[in-house]
């Protein structure tokens, strides 16, 4: 799989739909270029809605769709749509039960040096707060590709969340079996789970190798369903390491984190820590550049790894 932007996928995979099921619809914010929905309004423009900059019309307008049996796909960034459009959100699309998927483009701290009014460092928080709304955050274009497929046989509402630039592949047709609603095991490990989700995973997973030649056996989880949460998955790694360590571009409150932790806590108890974005608007740069500062990216996440089963600074 070639590096590809999550978002391209998405856009990809519902325009080989599209051919087939004119049910299909996608919605943009004035954002069909930056969420990559351009090819889609050229080449379906009956199956094709641009609301402006009105994020909160925007998802009503797909939960009206919906109800008159159309699929709604609703792009928008992820800052706005999960912040601006939260009460829409709630009541038109999660309460009322309307088949829209909310596609949440250029999530976390993607927009870089725009700083804190385009990042979206609470959404998994927020949106997973909304009684029968599922979170979604697909690591790599593959693992997207498979999710909007599946999301395709469902009339649930859903938000996915991905972000801007090209994602770093974690996974190989062929070598790839999506389950849904089940967080893949990348590597087993007996020393640390490592529980990641959206581009995090590729950081966990590199994390993982530079350990490995530490002689540290650590696990990757990639928990792309956040909502529901594989809770499976979890006890069975915790019940496994002497530790565990979550990765997330999110805020440390209400995330992925929170949410492991409470599973751990609940049925296997042992260390857990959470790494996150701060509690603060975070520095100016690329994503590369923020993960690095926070300790985001596999160099980061080993040597945190470390300071957890090495806190006196020795062998283990």
């Amino acid at each position: 799989m070639e590096k590809t932007a999550n978002k391209q996928m998405i856009c990809r995979t519902l325009m080989e739909a599209a051919r087939e099921d004119r049910n299909i619809v996608a919605l943009c914010s004035d954002s069909r270029g930056s969420g990559s929905f351009a090819p889609f309004a050229k080449d379906f423009p009956e199956q094709f809605v641009e609301t402006g900059i009105a994020e909160q019309n925007l998802v009503s307008i797909a939960a009206g769709l919906a109800r008159c049996g159309k699929k709604a796909y609703a792009v928008s960034p992820a800052c706005f749509l999960s912040a601006r459009s939260y009460e829409q959100c709630k009541v038109d699309v999660a309460y009322s039960n309307t088949n829209v998927k909310l596609i949440g483009i250029s999530g976390g701290v993607s927009y870089g040096a725009l700083g804190m009014s385009h990042h979206s460092a609470q959404d998994i928080a927020a949106m997973s707060a909304i009684p029968n709304m599922r979170v979604y955050l697909p690591s790599d274009p593959l693992q997207t590709a498979e999710l909007v497929k599946a999301l395709l046989k469902d009339e649930k509402p859903a938000y996915i969340r991905v972000g801007r630039n090209a994602a770093e592949p974690v996974y190989q047709e062929g070598e790839y079996s999506f389950v849904m609603d089940k967080a893949s095991v990348m590597r087993d490990g007996r020393d640390v789970a490592l529980i990641a989700c959206g581009e995090m995973v590729a950081a966990a997973k590199a994390a993982a190798e530079i350990l490995e030649k530490e002689g540290i056996g650590a696990q990757v989880l990639d928990m792309y369903c956040v909502k529901p949460l594989d809770e499976e998955a979890v006890i069975r790694a915790a019940s496994q390491v002497r530790a565990v360590v979550t990765v997330e571009e999110h805020g440390p409150f209400g995330g992925l984190g929170s949410m492991v932790s409470q599973v751990v806590a609940r049925t296997w108890p042992k260390p857990v820590v959470n790494l996150t974005l701060p509690d603060a608007p975070v520095i100016a740069g690329t994503s590369a550049e923020v993960f690095a500062y926070y300790g985001l990216d596999g160099a980061g996440i080993a040597e945190a790894v470390r300071k957890i089963l090495r806190p006196d600074g020795k062998e283990a």
